[in-house]
């Protein structure tokens, strides 16, 4: 009896450690469902989107091929600094001081629209962390009621195995021991069996400000996005092969590795959606999926770094 005693007391101890560990996870996981990462405003799309006709314009600026890449010259055109760049070229075949401050002042526009868009850049891809990092919080409160569950079961488990270990050695009776023998061994079986549940527990996670939507459904225009982002996003010339955008290329990763290439699953996922009953390996996707778009709108860097290298050798 001593043995089944101890049992008991140590399960209720070990039951209850777990239940106040869950009670600060579910005070907390309240602070999680508003999104405290999306911007103050919608972007204001009424400005001039950047044309996507990007071989004419490179076209129509062949003089620029020789100082500018044509990435460089189709993100001159989407800040709307073409003209700029063009009067610098006229102003540096003369050598007055004039001229040289002009050209000064030219720059410092230029300098003005690239700053701008690096902020952009920074401001997009800090969101994608934050929601990376909101994400992962509920994740692993995910994990750790699934953890909670299993862990209850498997000591219910022994405990249940024991307990009919040490009964039916204290009952002389042949036929109650081995009844208890048996009931026991099946009961425990089934706590043991009920751990292995492939999908676990749910939680509710809203977001109806989705940038992941926008990216999936991967429109013209998006409001939670600045329009020279979502151009650089979506022109194919800013991709490494330059036969699909970032954001296709993007999709196509998530289709084969997130969804099996069910895409009919993927247009059903709550990923996509305002928001809904999240299970774990959802929360994670998600999680992955923002970190990699967070990683891909920092590569425009690049693009923009390239364009400052070819500015300063116009200038000298």
């Amino acid at each position: 009896m001593k043995k089944l005693f101890y049992l008991l007391a140590v399960f209720s101890l070990l039951t209850s450690c777990v239940s106040k560990k869950n009670q600060v996870i579910k005070q907390n996981i309240l602070t999680l469902k508003d999104s405290y990462c999306k911007a103050p405003f919608k972007y204001n799309y009424s400005n001039r989107i950047p044309s996507y006709n990007a071989d004419s314009i490179i076209t129509a600026n062949k003089e620029l091929q020789g100082l500018f890449s044509d990435q460089s010259i189709l993100i001159l055109n989407a800040l709307d600094n073409l003209d700029e760049v063009h009067e610098i070229i006229d102003l540096k075949k003369d050598s007055s001081i004039a001229s040289q401050v002009k050209v000064l002042q030219l720059k410092t526009k230029i300098n003005s629209k690239i700053t701008i868009a690096l902020t952009e850049l920074d401001a997009v891809a800090a969101e994608f962390d934050c929601e990376g990092e909101r994400v992962a919080q509920i994740g692993n409160y995910v994990d750790n009621l699934n953890d909670s569950k299993n862990n209850k079961l498997i000591l219910l488990s022994i405990v249940t195995g024991a307990a009919a270990s040490v009964a039916g050695g204290i009952i002389s009776d042949g036929g109650w021991s081995n009844a208890i023998d048996i009931s026991g061994g099946v009961l425990g079986a089934g706590f043991g069996l009920a751990t292995l549940n492939p999908k676990g527990k749910k939680v509710e996670f809203i977001h109806q400000r989705n940038l992941l939507r926008d990216i999936w459904r991967e429109k013209l225009e998006s409001p939670n996005f600045p329009p020279f982002i979502w151009y650089m996003y979506t022109e194919k010339k800013f991709s490494n092969k330059e036969e699909h955008s970032i954001i296709s290329s993007m999709k196509e990763r998530w289709l084969h590795y997130q969804f099996d290439d069910i895409k009919a699953a993927a247009d059903q996922s709550v990923i996509f959606s305002d928001g809904g009953f999240y299970r774990a390996d959802d929360l994670h996707n998600r999680a992955a999926m923002l970190n990699q778009m967070q990683s891909a709108t920092r590569t425009i860097n690049q693009n923009i770094n390239y364009l400052l290298l070819d500015l300063d050798k116009l200038i000298l």
